[in-house]
């Protein structure tokens, strides 16, 4: 129960807020239309921000994907390759120096304004979180689970997927949930730079032409959105590696 009733309060104290702020200042609506006026354009505009909306989550989910299955695969090639690790940690490690939304232009000229640069953008913001989760969960496997293992003669390969595999999990579990939080950034910032679909588009189109209620509506869908993802991706990985008390908030 006081799960489900912290963010309701949390909202209705952030629509309270909202609304004083009209009432107090009364800025033209323009500038800052009042929570009600957004909700009717969101009524209004249903049917095209729910299509706006699907193809932005579309986007996220294959850049999800994508993104997870690449990263669990470096993580996998550097736990077990010391050429790995001296050869592509390096490079991974100067990649991140780079500001990942600078790239946005360059993936939009290469892969053009369709998808495919959206997804690209999302892939790459996944993609470092849930490496650099699973690599570490990798390396940091119980000593003495290790030595038992060499002790009894087991593979490399057996002890990967046996033992550092499962002990990882916890820690891949931690960076999945990171990058359902990033990932609808990625789009968004893609289609920015460069779309003519997508949330971020409409967003864009509606401060354009000084629908700033519009751009409400689409912001707050946006983030409803990624909320979802969020509880869905924690619901999943739940079954995998249940949140233990010491982690779970107090209250």
């Amino acid at each position: 129960m006081i799960r489900v009733l912290r963010p309701l309060v949390a909202i209705g104290l952030a629509l309270a807020t909202w609304q004083g702020i009209i009432i107090a200042f009364e800025p033209p609506r323009f500038i800052f239309p009042s929570p009600a006026r957004v909700a009717e354009t969101w009524w209004e505009n249903r049917m095209l921000i729910a299509w706006h909306t699907g193809v932005t989550m579309s986007e996220v989910a294959l850049g999800l994907i994508i993104g997870v299955t690449v990263g669990c695969a470096t993580a996998l090639t550097l736990a077990t390759s010391g050429f790995a690790r001296l050869a592509l940690k390096p490079i991974l490690v100067f990649s991140q120096a780079l500001p990942v939304f600078a790239l946005a232009p360059i993936l939009v000229l290469w892969l053009g304004y369709g998808m495919g640069s959206k997804i690209a953008m999302a892939t790459l913001i996944i993609y470092f979180p849930v490496t650099s989760a699973f690599y570490d969960g990798l390396m940091r496997t119980p000593p003495g689970m290790l030595d038992l293992a060499n002790v009894m003669g087991a593979s490399p390969r057996r002890i990967l997927w046996v033992i550092r595999v499962p002990a990882a999990i916890p820690s891949f579990v931690s960076g999945l949930r990171l990058a359902a939080v990033y990932a609808p950034i990625g789009a968004v910032i893609g289609e920015w730079v460069g779309a003519s679909n997508g949330l971020g588009y409409l967003m864009l189109l509606a401060n354009g032409r000084a629908k700033t209620d519009l751009m409400f509506a689409a912001m707050i869908t946006l983030g409803v959105c990624s909320v979802i993802l969020y509880l869905v991706t924690l619901a999943a990985t739940n079954r995998i590696a249940p949140e233990t008390p010491s982690n779970q908030p107090r209250g």
